[in-house]
């Protein structure tokens, strides 16, 4: 089994923060000693056309560091030797992912140990060179689904997929929003009826409340703004906030999995 695998092997709380945006190490360990069972690591851009307002801030306060590309890769690769077995998903979009080539991009993934890519802004119909690369390299192409995906779209999404389907549950940007659980259960029984890949859903899970209900009925729980504005609210302080909040989620996910 693969690290992905194995951490959807019950319901998983998947936790995002950007790199670069203060001590990524440190804050990537406090979220794995809350119980992150998978790690989403963002690459700054410049426009992050997806997300709100606390990501978007979390990119300009890493880019404004300094923080480039190859600096991604190696907090990744340190992260590696660090936690050899928590799965490891860079997201982000395309320009910095293709421009020194969709074929370097993926050697350089699977140096560092990442187990799958999330690219924010290729349309799955036009994914004719990074995803190969990727699948090539081993590493998994995640894909987004979205409230709008229909039943003629969706098997364009689904193939060439791996890791896990990610669950867009609202049509807007991050951390602005939640859709009702009624409509996640919905299109989580949808999607799975669709495919065997672990559907995880996000967009607006803030509370261990609202990641328990998720976990109810989907494979996975990303959260992702709100441990971002931990990150910016606390500064230097934030391995212990994000830890909090991480055991509090974490706590909540794995409830699930008596249930």
């Amino acid at each position: 089994m693969t690290r992905l695998s194995t951490a959807f092997s019950a319901p998983a709380l998947v936790c995002f923060i950007t790199a670069g945006d203060g001590d990524t190490a440190v804050n990537l360990d406090a979220l794995v000693a809350g119980g992150a069972d998978v790690i989403e690591l963002g690459m700054p851009f410049t426009d992050p056309m997806a997300d709100g307002p606390a990501i978007q801030e979390a990119n300009l306060r890493s880019l404004g560091a300094g923080t480039t590309t190859a600096d991604v890769f190696s907090i990744a690769a340190a992260f590696r030797q660090r936690h050899p077995d928590v799965p490891l998903v860079l997201m982000g979009y395309a320009n910095p992912m293709v421009r020194r080539g969709p074929e370097w991009f993926a050697d350089q993934c699977a140096k560092a140990g990442v187990d799958g890519v999330i690219c924010v802004d290729i349309p799955p119909e036009e994914d004719d060179a990074l995803g190969p690369q990727l699948r090539a390299a081993g590493i998994a192409p995640i894909r987004l689904a979205t409230p709008t995906t229909d039943a003629k779209r969706l098997p364009h999404v689904l193939e060439g997929s791996g890791g896990f389907l990610y669950y867009v549950s609202v049509a807007g940007i991050t951390g602005k929003q939640q859709a009702a659980q009624a409509s996640i259960a919905e299109a989580v029984a949808r999607l799975k009826a669709a495919t065997d890949l672990p559907v995880a859903v996000g967009f607006g899970v803030r509370t261990p409340e609202q990641a328990a209900a998720i976990a109810q009925v989907a494979d996975g729980v990303v959260v992702g703004s709100a441990l971002v504005e931990l990150v910016g609210k606390h500064g230097a302080d934030a391995p212990l906030a994000l830890k909090e909040l991480t055991s509090a989620l974490a706590a909540a996910v794995h409830s699930a999995r008596q249930g």
